[in-house]
């Protein structure tokens, strides 16, 4: 059996492969409800032998939403569409996790398809944004506004009732999201970050609401349960965040009980200067990785079974995160699973295709 294709246990939870489905987001919810598109769009995935199967950002807020139409995890209503996702991923052999998030200045923007321009908050569907700094994140996008403490408990306690309500969904794995730009990597990030208080500033006071986060989150998820962490391990720009910030954070993380750093990149400079290319984030995992000693995941232009299998099979990372390459081939597992002459078990409905 290759790497790719072995059992990962963290916590109770085990991971039949390595294999997991990377947030994407589908923009395609009404008032934060997940459909039936999401039904399928994650469902399938499980279907197609992924051990592990994480929504696109679910906002915490109505005014941490991207765009109008994000999925939610706001309310209570919102429980049972998930829930219903949540069981159907489990009974085809999957863990369902979800991704929790608040975007931001990065918020109150058009779906892609859209134009993915700015709305204002005087405009239809838009809202005011918060961040740390009343810093736009593009010169012609609304100025947010500064939180203020009232407004940073807020976004701590909802963070905390998002999870109380994940639970109640039937989520095994929660993800907070602290990269690409959003309102947790905008706290860390000197580049959007320039409050003079407690929350700004140096390392320590930058890293603070996360830290915050992440322990209010633990007093209501169980402790049985994984805890993953998104983050961006660098700018890609000067006087910006780096990796030298990501490693001593992710050691800061392990020590509060974080079992995995989902280590993605970028996302907060509009015009940052990335060099993308096949694996192009994998040796932020590596070196969070060994330097630490924390599970990673890697993500970031893996297509192939060759190319994951090498990337565990190497040391640089534990887990191995697809999005686009799942959005062309919802059963990349399956497929994987032949190209390394592994051999896994098909649901009963598709076996008579599986390779002989």
């Amino acid at each position: 059996m290759s790497l790719l294709f072995s059992p990962l246990s963290i916590r109770s939870i085990q991971l039949k492969n390595r294999i997991v489905v990377s947030p994407m987001c589908q923009y395609s919810s009404e008032d934060g409800f997940s459909s039936d598109w999401h039904l399928v769009h994650l469902g399938s995935r499980a279907v197609g032998g992924a051990g592990l199967i994480i929504t696109e950002a679910a906002a915490i807020s109505p005014e941490g939403r991207i765009s109008p139409n994000d999925l939610g995890i706001w309310k209570d209503e919102h429980i049972a569409g998930l829930k219903r996702i949540t069981q159907f991923i489990q009974q085809n052999g999957s863990v369902a996790g979800i991704q929790l998030a608040h975007a931001g200045r990065k918020a109150s923007t058009e779906r892609p398809w859209d134009g993915n321009k700015a709305i204002f908050p005087n405009e239809e569907n838009g809202w005011q944004t918060v961040a740390p700094s009343a810093i736009p994140f593009v010169a012609d996008a609304p100025v947010p506004l500064a939180l203020t403490e009232a407004g940073l408990e807020k976004v701590r306690a909802d963070f905390v009732t998002a999870t109380q309500r994940s639970v109640a969904a039937g989520f095994q794995v929660i993800e907070l999201h602290a990269a690409h730009g959003y309102l947790l990597h905008q706290f860390l990030s000197p580049l959007s970050n320039q409050r003079t208080d407690a929350y700004g500033g140096s390392f320590d006071n930058r890293v603070r609401l996360l830290l915050e986060v992440i322990e209010r989150v633990q007093t209501v998820w169980p402790s049985t349960l994984p805890l993953f962490v998104r983050i961006s391990a660098t700018d890609w720009t000067e006087g910006g965040w780096t990796i030298d910030d990501s490693v001593k954070l992710s050691a800061i993380l392990k020590e509060k009980g974080v079992d995995v750093i989902d280590a993605s990149t970028g996302g907060n400079v509009a015009k940052a200067k990335i060099s993308v290319g096949p694996g192009y984030q994998v040796p932020f995992a590596e070196r969070i990785k060994q330097e630490t000693g924390i599970t990673t995941a890697a993500v970031g232009m893996i297509t192939t079974a060759e190319q994951a299998n090498e990337i565990l099979a190497a040391g640089q990372a534990d887990l191995i995160l697809l999005a686009r390459e799942f959005l062309r081939d919802p059963y990349f597992p399956l497929h994987a699973a032949a190209d390394l002459d592994d051999d896994i078990t098909w649901s009963v409905q598709y076996e008579r295709a599986k390779p002989r």
